[in-house]
């Protein structure tokens, strides 16, 4: 069983690229070792003081385990939480979920290169239906068991996940979907560093 946090950070204006450089530069790595899987990590194309991402893990015993090797134990976020946190306001606004349908197989591209191409994110409530997503997930009903990350609870949500080549693709796509005023939109352009893209 896999979970998947769907996390986004509501950000000081104008700090969003000074969190990104640091993401990219001194904390994907670090998480990853520690047992996190960095799915993608996001600019809002809607919002500028929005950072978007994912991570999954095996299991919740493997996203404790990973959360505490990470957040309590690693060098790394001891070493840069003073400047991550500086430019957040808020980072409670976390979705924990499982796979209906799981990401493919990622590339996992590390390069330097800011990409062309766009990702939808949706979420709505878990009886919507989503037209073919690439990925698609419900919420995750297990006890968050790592306290000192939030997740929001009593919430029963459907989240579905598509890619395109450009946000021209996107918009066409947009254009044909019939989605209900309860439903979000997240449109985003990946960071460099983001594996999905």
């Amino acid at each position: 069983m896999t979970v998947v946090e769907l996390r986004q950070y509501t950000l000081r204006p104008g700090h969003r690229d000074a969190l990104i450089d640091l993401f990219d530069r001194e904390l994907l790595e670090p998480q990853e070792a520690a047992g996190c899987t960095v799915v993608g990590q996001f600019r809002d194309e809607d919002d500028p003081d929005r950072f978007v991402w994912f991570r999954s893990f095996p299991d919740m015993a493997a996203r404790h385990a990973a959360l505490t090797a990470f957040y309590l134990e690693g060098e790394p976020w001891r070493t840069h939480r003073d400047a991550a946190n500086a430019t957040m306001l808020d980072s409670d606004n976390v979705l924990l979920l499982r796979p209906e349908a799981d990401f493919p197989s990622l590339s996992r591209p590390r390069d330097a290169v800011e990409p062309a191409s766009r990702v939808l994110v949706l979420i709505g409530p878990a009886s919507v239906a989503l037209p073919g997503p690439l990925a698609s997930f419900v919420t995750e009903p297990a006890e968050n068991t790592f306290r000192a990350l939030p997740v929001r609870e009593g919430e029963n949500v459907r989240v579905g996940v598509w890619t395109f080549p450009d946000l021209a693709a996107l918009r066409a796509f947009e254009r044909q979907l019939a989605t209900s005023d309860d439903v979000q939109r997240l449109r985003l352009a990946p960071t460099a560093r983001s594996a999905l893209r």
